[in-house]
């Protein structure tokens, strides 16, 4: 039988600790993907646009829904799908968490915010009324992280992305705001697959794309 020396086989064991300890972190912390809400009625996409974290419903369980709650009129007849529900959360220094607005359709209001990823599966998500009235819940992840999307960098004033229209680019682009299913070698991705058989299949694509995220009016 080999037999390691007593110091080799410490020098491997702190090795792979220290591997664990600067690797884990970098994986946990990164809140982007696709979160399935607590009551399982919807998934929101989380992915940076314009250097901060947004939100927003990329399913929902039952299609159709209208955000009928929102004071401002002009807004209750928009689709819930698409919807921006975390906005504009910013890098909290020194913690592993971002800090912003969440729009509650239920009642029609934003309140503040902070979401915070919690092992490389589960999402916080922590809300209070000027300080109290506090509560919150946990998603579950259901897609993978999405790498920065070149469609939620700023727009230079007078280009196409500053007017609304999508840039093209003849080199290579990662944007991946949307989510694609993953498929196998040799197998070919299904293209009639129903609209509520999967919570993590692509339905809204590139948040940063959206109206509400590209061009925000709060």
């Amino acid at each position: 039988m080999l037999h390691c020396p007593r110091t080799f086989a410490r020098t491997i064991a702190f090795s792979g600790l220290f591997l664990a300890t600067v690797l884990s972190p970098a994986l946990a912390a990164d809140p982007t993907g696709d979160w399935k809400v607590a009551d399982g009625v919807a998934t929101i996409r989380v992915a940076q646009c314009n250097g901060n974290m947004w939100g927003a419903v990329s399913w929902e369980k039952t299609p159709g829904g209208k955000d009928k709650n929102n004071p401002d009129p002009a807004k209750q007849s928009r689709p819930t799908l698409g919807m921006p529900i975390l906005i504009d959360m910013k890098k909290k220094a020194g913690v592993d968490a971002w800090e912003g607005q969440v729009y509650n359709a239920k009642d029609g209001q934003l309140y503040s915010s902070t979401i915070k990823p919690v092992g490389t599966d589960q999402l916080e998500i922590q809300g209070c009324v000027l300080g109290f009235l506090c509560g919150g819940e946990t998603w579950t992840r259901v897609g993978p992280p999405i790498p920065v999307s070149t469609a939620g960098n700023p727009a230079v004033a007078g280009s196409p992305a500053a007017k609304g229209a999508v840039p093209k680019s003849t080199a290579p682009q990662k944007t991946t705001g949307a989510v694609a299913p993953a498929t196998k070698p040799g197998q070919k991705q299904a293209t009639n697959a129903p609209a509520n058989a999967n919570a993590s299949a692509d339905t809204v694509g590139d948040i940063c794309l959206l109206p509400d995220i590209a061009r925000p009016t709060h």
